[in-house]
């Protein structure tokens, strides 16, 4: 009989990164704000039911320095089946910052973001299944909205000065909802503070469609705020609580990596020294082979990519060798609770050739990765493209993770 085998678990193409980092100084409730009690729970505890409720996502949330471990906690109490999708990252010192913060730890294979206010504790289910409809429908962005009800003034010194034609008005809520890429780019490309995700975005170029919002989506700042959310809250029922994680199921990442020749130096690649061989061009040693392994066993952990943790602004990796890369990474999957199954690496080159050195190559990979098992193919390309023509080396790899 053929034996089980755990299905592996998708990855969501959702992420909700849950805003918690705010000190809550007008709430003053002497402590922050999303660690206030509405009833028993806090505010993130309320705010995270209304979020695993929605439809599936990998849900990151932004928490106070100090505070991270108590987020954590209401995070695991609340997730149940979801528990691997959760993380916990520190805030900024703006909530601008928060997001961003969030954003680094969204999973690279994610295409939508929603950024909620954990202060919106109350937030039906149903406004994060519009929003992300929403986007389904071809929207860069979507928030949802209530109409102005109030009649609105404009005053100058204590004097009205003119009435404001609120038809035209709308009162923005969370979640706020974009295509993850359109989100990406408007906050690499702020050089300002903005109110809101769907301000910034829409500063950036981008339209931003409006969806129904509900009245039950208000934001907890002042104490009446607070009295109003204990009056509406229903009960969360009771779960017991644990830290201890749920089984994980393997996980499966997919890494690529290219560099060009022209290089100073030896070649390096697959972690050894190819002498008379022309160096490759890079921030490192230009080692694309165990480049696109550190992407593939990071994109199966959710832990980001190589510029995450091997970017251009660490001096320390320049000029450095496959070793301390894979390393690095292996420390990083041990912290987050996985361990290497096997690692299946293809280099496109038409030279140096491979097959004299393919056991070296793998040895030496295999013992960088703890003993993980490493395999190395290569290819040609029969002369197509820049790699059959000579001008460069591309390497694909594959990585099973599986719980340690």
């Amino acid at each position: 009989m053929t034996p089980d085998i755990p299905p592996i678990t998708p990855v969501p193409r959702a992420a909700v990164i849950v805003v918690a980092a705010g000190s809550g100084t007008r709430l003053g409730g002497g402590s922050p704000k999303a660690f206030v009690g509405i009833d028993e729970h806090t505010i993130l505890r309320h705010a995270l039911r209304g979020v695993f409720a929605a439809p599936e996502a990998q849900v990151v949330i932004v928490a106070p320095e100090g505070r991270e471990g108590d987020a954590l906690t209401e995070a695991l109490e609340s997730a149940g089946a979801r528990r691997d999708l959760v993380s916990v990252v520190r805030g900024g010192a703006s909530r601008q910052a928060s997001v961003q913060a969030g954003l680094r730890g969204v999973w690279p294979d994610v295409d939508i973001v929603l950024v909620h206010d954990a202060a919106r504790a109350l937030t039906p289910p149903e406004v994060f299944e519009r929003v992300i409809r929403a986007i389904d429908d071809g929207a860069d962005g979507a928030i949802p909205v209530l109409p102005v009800v109030d009649t609105i003034k404009r005053v100058d010194a204590g004097e009205i000065v003119a009435a404001v034609d609120r038809s035209q008005l709308s009162a923005a809520q969370t979640p706020q909802g974009f295509r993850r890429h359109v989100l990406d780019a408007a906050y690499r490309a702020a050089r300002q503070e903005f109110t809101d995700d769907a301000a910034l975005v829409a500063e950036a170029g981008h339209p931003v469609a409006a969806v129904a919002g509900d009245d039950l989506a208000f934001k907890i700042t002042t104490p009446a705020d607070l009295d109003r959310a204990r009056g509406l809250v229903v009960p969360i029922a009771p779960r017991q609580a644990s830290l201890e994680h749920a089984p994980a199921l393997p996980r499966v990442g997919l890494g690529t990596d290219v560099h060009a020749f022209g290089g100073d130096g030896a070649l390096w690649l697959a972690g050894l020294e190819w002498p008379g061989e022309p160096a490759l061009s890079g921030h490192s040693d230009g080692d694309a082979v165990a480049h696109a392994i550190v992407d593939a066993l990071l994109s199966a952990a959710g832990l980001g990519d190589i510029g995450t943790h091997f970017g251009t602004d660490r001096p320390e990796y320049a000029a450095a060798h496959a070793e301390a890369f894979l390393a690095r990474t292996l420390a990083l999957l041990g912290e987050a609770g996985w361990r290497i199954g096997n690692v299946s690496v293809q280099v496109q080159a038409n030279r140096p050739r491979f097959s004299a050195r393919r056991a070296e190559a793998e040895a030496a990979l295999s013992a960088a990765l703890g003993g993980a098992s490493v395999t190395v193919s290569a290819t040609t390309t029969d002369g197509l493209g820049f790699t059959g023509s000579g001008e460069g080396v591309a390497a694909f790899a594959v990585a099973l993770l599986v719980p340690a």
